[in-house]
């Protein structure tokens, strides 16, 4: 069926815009199809925050979840059963992905659950904040380990599946402070910078496999822990953001999901920032 558009000029100049309506049903199932059907994910670090959005945007556009937690094994409990009632099937592991050898027990049990492994998204990481001149070795060490050798433990123990099945798509979460530093946070920017080189180097050595690895640093996101801080100190922050309200783990979210589905089929190597503009 064609449809007869006439533009709104005057008679002599008049052009008519002819669409062929016969593919709008078709283009309608590709904007609401599920982009991640069938996909594998590995999440870790997801029990709440910005790893429990991404899993539950994830299974909504129809990835299997394989997700991992550190200690609150109700809150895992209870994740993955949410999940599984989306349809998808959804597993929790405990596992410190700072560890080595945990790491890659974590892949070999995901594959013997989910047959393969197609996305990885390198979520775990924690703050120990303090000024430099107060900061002690343990606690520098500690988040270095947690944000930045989990990942490299993380995708050293997957890109064996993913470089035999030629594909896949690697996510590390970084920050906006490791862009621009922070004082009070030079353990959490020395791990979140190293992140993103460590990214832009993955990027470079298995892209000619087809393996994508980007990265995305999400500016103030509001979560459990902000909601422990006070409201006008939350406020501030949020008024110093050009779009003037903090993120959500959903908006995060859905960058990752760009990121790891088709769309992105093109971009590796990058650096996301979804911070309302904070950086601009």
């Amino acid at each position: 069926m064609l449809l007869k558009l006439r533009i709104g000029l005057p008679p002599l100049q008049a052009n008519i815009a002819i669409f062929d309506t016969s593919n709008i049903p078709k283009l309608t199932n590709q904007l609401s199809m599920k982009i991640l059907e069938g996909k594998v994910a590995i999440i870790t670090g997801a029990s709440r925050g910005i790893g429990k959005g991404i899993a539950e945007v994830f299974a909504k556009h129809g990835a299997n979840v394989a997700f991992t937690y550190s200690s609150s094994a109700a809150s895992a409990q209870e994740l993955e059963n949410q999940l599984n009632a989306m349809g998808i099937k959804s597993k929790g592991y405990q596992s410190n992905a700072a560890d080595y050898e945990q790491a890659h027990k974590l892949i070999d049990d995901v594959l013997a659950d989910f047959g393969t492994i197609d996305i990885l998204i390198n979520n775990a990481g924690i703050t120990k904040d303090n000024l430099l001149m107060r900061m002690g070795e343990e606690d520098f060490d500690q988040v270095i380990d947690v944000n930045l050798k989990s990942v490299f433990n993380m995708t050293k123990a997957v890109q064996k599946t993913m470089l035999k099945n030629r594909a896949g798509s690697i996510i590390n979460m970084s920050s906006v402070v490791g862009v621009k530093g922070n004082a009070g946070q030079t353990n959490y920017a020395a791990s979140k910078a190293g992140v993103i080189g460590f990214t832009k180097s993955v990027a470079l050595e298995l892209g000619s496999r087809n393996i994508r690895c980007n990265a995305i640093a999400p500016g103030f996101i509001e979560t459990e822990m902000t909601g422990k801080l006070n409201e006008d100190v939350v406020q501030g922050w949020r008024e110093s953001i050009p779009l003037k309200r903090g993120g959500t783990p959903e908006d995060v979210a859905n960058a990752c999901l760009f990121l790891a589905s088709d769309l992105s089929a093109y971009v590796t190597g990058q650096v996301m920032n979804v911070d309302g503009g904070m950086l601009t």
